[in-house]
Parts: C-alpha cells; sequence; structure tokens
C-alpha cells in the first residue's frame, strides 16, 4: 500500500505541475488559463499524448512533434520538481502517527506547494514575484498556523510563529529600502513574511541563510562559467555576462531553502551546534 500512495502522489504531483506551467506561461500575458496548450515555435494545438508530464518531453526529446522546435527545459523541472515534492509529503505523513494534526499539515502543504513552485519559476523568467500567489502563501501560512494552534492548544511557540513572518519581513525591507532595490526586491520580503508563518522564527532564519548561501555559490559559478567562456571563445559580446552587479532572482533561492529546512531538515542552529563541539 505505502508503494501506491507514493506512486499516486507522484502522478498527482506531475500532474498538477503539467498545469502550473500552463500558470507560468499564461500569467499576465493576457491569455486565459482555459485555452488548450500549442506549441509556442509554430503555434500548432497539442494533443493529449503530447502533454504527457516528463513523458512526453522525453518522448519526443524536447522537440515539437510538427515544428521540431525546442520546448523549453521549464516543462519537466516543473512537473519533476512538483512530483518529488508531493512524495516527499506524503511519505513524510505516511511515516508520522495518523492523527488530525498530519492530516492538516498534509493538507497544507499540496496547497502551498504549488504556490511555491509557480512563484520559483515566474521570477526566474520575469525576475518579479506575482503579487497574487505571494499573498496567498502569506494567507494559507498564516492561517496555519492559527488552525495547529487550534488542534493542539495555543501557547508560546504560536506567538512566537506568529512574530517571526514580521520579523524576517522587516530584516528584508530594511535591504530592500536602504538599497533602494539594489541588493533585494520588495516581493523577497514579502515571500520572507509568509516564510516565517510558515517556518517559524528558527527555520525562517535557516531558510533565509540556506538562501544567502546557495544564491552566492550559484552566483560565483555563474560569473566563473561566463567569465571562462568569454576567455575561450573571445566572443565578450556574444553572451550576456554575468558579474557582482548582475541582477539575480532570489525567490528561487528562498524557496530552496524552505524545502531544505522542510525536507533535509536544514537547522542554522544545529549546524553552529556542531562546529562548536
Amino acid at each position: 500500500m505505502l508503494f501506491l500512495y507514493l506512486m499516486y502522489a507522484t502522478v498527482l504531483g506531475a500532474a498538477i505541475g503539467s498545469f502550473l506551467n500552463v500558470v507560468i506561461y499564461r500569467l499576465h500575458s493576457g491569455r486565459t488559463l482555459a485555452g488548450r496548450s500549442a506549441c509556442l515555435s509554430c503555434a500548432r494545438c497539442l494533443p493529449w499524448y503530447d502533454l504527457l508530464p516528463v513523458i512526453s518531453f522525453i518522448a519526443m526529446r524536447g522537440k515539437c512533434r510538427a515544428c521540431r522546435g525546442r520546448i523549453s527545459w521549464q516543462y519537466p523541472l516543473v512537473e519533476s520538481l512538483t512530483a518529488v515534492v508531493f512524495f516527499l509529503s506524503v511519505l513524510v505523513f505516511l511515516q508520522s502517527p495518523i492523527g488530525l494534526l498530519t492530516v492538516l499539515q498534509l493538507s497544507f502543504r499540496l496547497v502551498v506547494w504549488p504556490i511555491l513552485i509557480v512563484i520559483l519559476f515566474y521570477d526566474l523568467r520575469h525576475k518579479i514575484i506575482p503579487d497574487g500567489f505571494v499573498f496567498c502563501f502569506v494567507g494559507l501560512a498564516l492561517l496555519y498556523q492559527v488552525v495547529a494552534a487550534l488542534v493542539i492548544g495555543f501557547d508560546r511557540f504560536f506567538i512566537s510563529d506568529i512574530l517571526s513572518g514580521p520579523l524576517l519581513f522587516m530584516f528584508f525591507f530594511l535591504l530592500w529600502f536602504f538599497s533602494k532595490g539594489r541588493w533585494m526586491g520588495f516581493g523577497d520580503a514579502k515571500l520572507a513574511l509568509g516564510m516565517g508563518f510558515w517556518l517559524g522564527l528558527g527555520g525562517g532564519i535557516s531558510a533565509t541563510v540556506f538562501g544567502f548561501w546557495s544564491g552566492a555559490l550559484v552566483g560565483i559559478l555563474l560569473i566563473a562559467f561566463f567569465s571562462l567562456h568569454a576567455r575561450r571563445t573571445r566572443l565578450n559580446g556574444g553572451l550576456k555576462k554575468v558579474t557582482m552587479k548582475s541582477e539575480v532572482p532570489f525567490a528561487p533561492y528562498l524557496i530552496a531553502g524552505v524545502f531544505a529546512v522542510e525536507f533535509l531538515h536544514f537547522s542554522l542552529f544545529n549546524l553552529v551546534w556542531l562546529l562548536n563541539i
């Protein structure tokens, strides 16, 4: 039965990921979500067998069946990521004592993860966080804390979790305000508000630090890659150069931090404790 539940979760996640791709591409494009999917190169309407999550991309080798135009890697990445987080969420649920609280935790997670994935990839594409989705995340994170408190009782941890959102928001807001948007976008501050509500203070700080570390690492690797490529090809104008002043979307790294805290149990405080042993 465990295998069947995990298989259902994976298939459901991949199917939802396929719909998330539609949302990411059509959001603020003037198109509705109701229209049929079509190739972005030749505008050919896609039959159902070309829309199977991940499988169709692999079968067609990343190219349109009609015009052979390239299909963005975003499609299988979104579908795979959604499938993985659904799989992991159900796995954690099935390994925990089944009760009202665990059902509540799973239900909220299966709603929150798609929202975060849309924010992640939309920010990668457009370097902006859509307000509608980030406000949904903030509202759901706050609602989760309230409903969980109704189930297990209100205590000092509830107060701490509620205050964590504004504290994280204030940190990012100050970065945005004093840098006039050069260091951090205001959308990142709104995302941090939801992270604080969702993870609490310890988890929110850990996710933020993970985001800064991973963002710095990726930035350094990109600078090194483009510098090496420019030297080898001597085509400095052929590629968009990446420097320390380049605009980099930060929401993907913050969301990676959320997943690291949730599924890898990453904790800055445990790491500091281990280093001090």
